[in-house]
């Protein structure tokens, strides 16, 4: 890379690459790391030269090194570790609290860092009791609206809506009366 022109061009061409890889329209994109979409599509254009805040931002939303929108070419996997189908994935039913949690995250996670795919019916509840010290909790809204109390604070959170909080005391999660879907991360320490 000899000059910042060059920089810019192959910056440009490699974020709209990797953005079309992951499946990402600008509007995804923007939504995911924080960048406007005005500013997403400049850089990808070549007009506009991100600050370095801009392209962590980016890096991360793409699950990319920084390096990596810099790189002349898409870096190939030389391997897929695991495939685990739909139908194979294990689920936990909560037909009386109006809860389904599908297990994400590989088994051998379980009590250091969990991941959750997390369904409930209009007027699911998942009530937790508390974890142990200093677990945290990460949920993200997919579809629906949600409410989550821990420690007696509660907010309410609608689609792309992210909370975490305290989960080394009671909490819980509560549809607000429609279908809701979310992702939910328990971070132990």
């Amino acid at each position: 890379m000899n000059s910042t022109v060059e920089i810019l061009e192959r910056l440009s061409a490699r974020l709209k690459q990797t953005r079309k890889a992951k499946g990402l329209s600008l509007d995804a994109l923007a939504k995911l790391s924080g960048v406007s979409r005005s500013m997403l599509s400049q850089i990808e254009r070549g007009e506009s030269s991100p600050t370095v805040a801009t392209l962590w931002n980016l890096s991360r939303a793409l699950q990319v090194d920084l390096s990596g929108l810099l790189e002349g070419e898409a870096a190939e996997h030389s391997a897929i570790e695991e495939v685990l189908r739909a139908d194979r994935t294990p689920a936990i039913d909560s037909k009386r609290e109006g809860w389904q949690i599908r297990i994400l995250s590989p088994p051998e996670e379980a009590g250091k860092h969990e991941i959750y795919d997390l369904s409930l019916d209009k007027k699911g509840a998942l009530v937790s009791e508390p974890h142990r010290q200093g677990c945290r909790e990460h949920l993200t809204v997919l579809e629906g609206r949600l409410t989550v109390t821990s420690d007696g604070n509660t907010v309410q959170l609608g689609e792309g809506d992210t909370a975490r909080y305290a989960a080394d005391c009671a909490h819980a999660i509560r549809a607000d009366g429609t279908p809701a879907r979310a992702i939910l991360v328990v971070q132990y320490e």
